[in-house]
Order: C-alpha cells, then structure tokens, then sequence
C-alpha cells in the first residue's frame, strides 16, 4: 500500500540511498499503488540528500508530468539538491 512503500522511501532518504528511493517509487507504478506528495518528496529529499541533482531535478520534472502537487518540501529539496551540486542556476 501506499504508506508502506512512503515509510519504504522515507528510510532510504534517511540513508541517502537515492538509488533505491527511485526505484521504490518506480516499483510503486508496477503494483498498482499510486504515488503521492509524501512519495515525490521522500525519493526527491533522498536525491538531494544522495547529492544527485540530476536525479532530483529529472524527478521534479516528472512530478508535475503526472500531476503529482508538490508541495514547498519537495521544492526545497530539489533547490537544495541543485544548491549542493553548484547547479542552482537551473
């Protein structure tokens, strides 16, 4: 269900295993549990805290694609993320 694979997502941000976060959120899709804010913001934080900006900044961008309403962490995150590779002109 949804809040098992969050709590999933949420552990792997703590770990800054964003690896893993993202493909948790992709597993999501497969089994027919619809992602939320709480999901995106999880597997972005974890980008950011994994200093991937890329990846931070490519799950942004397919956030809002699929409708998914960010909210200001999810924001924050990927600004900081960007912030911490020297990319925050992007």
């Amino acid at each position: 269900d949804v809040i098992s694979s969050n709590s999933a997502i949420s552990a792997c941000e703590k770990g800054a295993d964003w690896r893993t976060a993202l493909a948790l959120l992709a597993a999501m899709g497969w089994a027919v549990v619809e992602p939320n804010t709480i999901s995106c913001n999880a597997a972005i934080s974890a980008c950011e805290k994994g200093a991937d900006w890329e990846a931070a900044l490519a799950l942004l961008t397919a956030t809002v694609r699929c409708a998914i309403e960010l909210d200001a962490i999810g924001y924050s995150a990927t600004i900081s993320a960007c912030e911490k590779g020297a990319e925050w002109q992007r």
